[in-house]
Formats: structure tokens, sequence, C-alpha cells
């Protein structure tokens, strides 16, 4: 698949050859379907944590006596039928990771980059080069692409902070190295950009 490389103004400057292996398989929905579950259930911390009966502080002396109280019987305040007392099957610290096999996930980003590119909504862009972290600057060169108002994905081959930082202010703006990349930010950008040094990268990943 043959795609035009843009400069910084939008103009453009050559073409780049996407690698078909990459960008030109029948996708696969139930393997991305795996991946962005487990995506997602690694995000979860899982600290969460309510009492049971046995770590509530309190008397543990009986209330009233067993029989001839017209109610039913009671021991501990501590019991979960009380106020303040225990939370019965409350939820404990857990992990919520999920594995998956490697050529699964494989098999799901270039799914999720093959649903990108025939949706034409893949563009390959020059490395970007900033001198100092300045959103402004990165502002520009999504307006010059006309990708202002979508959400995007850039895809760097390495990791240049000045790019990261200059886009990080920008809630629809999303930096990423290639090596990093996964299958959940493909799909959640409206607009995918290669860098055209990444482009090559692709073919391994």
């Amino acid at each position: 698949m043959e795609i035009a490389v843009l400069n910084s103004k939008g103009v453009e400057t050559g073409k780049v050859t996407l690698p078909e292996a990459v960008f030109g398989i029948e996708p696969n929905d139930h393997a991305i379907y795996l991946d962005v579950k487990a995506y997602l259930a690694a995000q979860r911390q899982g600290t969460h944590k309510a009492k049971e009966r046995a770590e509530i502080v309190g008397s543990t002396r009986k209330l009233k006596k067993q029989k001839g109280t017209g109610t039913a019987r009671s021991g501990s305040i501590k019991s979960p039928v009380f106020r303040g007392g225990g939370r019965i099957f409350g939820p404990r610290p857990r992990d919520y990771r999920q594995s998956l096999n490697r050529k699964v996930k494989q098999l799901a980003r270039r799914s999720a980059l093959s649903y990108k590119a025939k949706e034409a909504n893949v563009t390959v862009l020059e490395a970007l080069s900033f001198d100092a972290p300045q959103t402004k600057a990165y502002k520009e060169v999504l307006a010059n692409l006309k990708f202002s108002d979508v959400k995007t994905l850039y895809v760097v081959a390495s990791q240049n902070d000045n790019v990261y930082k200059s886009s990080r202010n920008l809630p629809k703006a999303n930096v990423v190295v290639v090596d990093s990349l996964n299958t959940y930010d493909i799909l959640h950008a409206d607009q995918l950009i290669l860098a055209d040094d990444a482009v090559e990268k692709l073919s391994n990943l």
C-alpha cells in the first residue's frame, strides 16, 4: 500500500509503502476484543478493600440474652446485620491482569492497523523535531494537517521528549513510541499519524 509523506506544513514530499503484512491483513475482531479487554483490565489498580467482620474494631460482648426477647438472637455488634458492622463478602485487593499470547497481541495490533488503513485514517509525516517543548508548535502541525479537532495518535520511532511534552497538554493528542504501540490506543484514535522513520519498524510489530 503506497501512501503520501507529508511535512509539518501538510505538503506532500514523497511516497512510502506501508507493509502489507501489517496494514493489509484481514482483521481478526476476536483478537482485538481479547487484547483490548486485557489492556483495560491491566489499568485497574485492584486496591479496593472493605472490612469484614473480623476486622471491625468493637466490643464482642453479647448484646442481649439469647431467648425471651421476641426478636432474633444476636451476638457481637460487629455482625454485618448491624450498622457499622463488617461487610459480607466485601471486595479484597486483587490483580486484574490477564495473560495473552504474544502472537494474539501481534494479530490484534495488525488487525487494528489494517482497519485504520482500510478507513484511510493513516497519515505518514516527516519526523518532527523541536528544540524545546512547545505546545503551540505541535498544535500548528495538527492544524496544517487539518487534525485540530480529532483524536490523533502520533507514532514515533524512538523516544522524543520535546515532541511528547509538546503534545501532552492537548486533550485529543497522544504520542507513543512504536515499541509501545498497543491495540487500544490505535482504535481509540480517530487519525493515526506515523513518523516516516517509524514505518519500517512497524514491520516487526
